[in-house]
């Protein structure tokens, strides 16, 4: 059965930082998409960042470029979210996601002004 299981998330002030994990089981971790989204109330689930295994080619929205970096350790099978220089606006839960079929279970980022 593939996991994502995500660890951190929580509350932070404008320009601290803040790190997610998530830890995917259940399949081989190499040549796969995969993706954090993050979605705010009303809205629909936005990716802003992905890195392919297969070649480590990486996508950042420009709401995240800069600031924001996802680095895997392929031997722990776990991709990280690595979030600086935070935003009120980066307030969101977040999601990483494997080939857009499975996602992790959320966690909660909040940024305060």
């Amino acid at each position: 059965e593939v996991q994502l299981v995500e660890f951190g998330g929580g509350l932070v002030q404008a320009g601290g930082s803040l790190r997610l994990s998530c830890a995917v089981s259940g399949f081989t971790f190499d040549d796969y998409a995969i993706g954090w989204f993050r979605q705010v109330p009303g809205k629909g689930r936005e990716v802003f960042s992905s890195i392919s295994t297969f070649d480590g080619s990486t996508y950042y929205a420009d709401t995240v470029k800069g600031r924001f970096t996802i680095p895997s350790d392929n031997a722990k099978s776990t991709i990280y979210l690595q979030m600086n220089s935070l935003k009120p606006e980066d307030t969101a839960v977040y999601y990483c996601n494997v080939n857009n079929i499975y996602w992790g279970q959320g966690a909660q980022v909040s940024v305060s002004s």
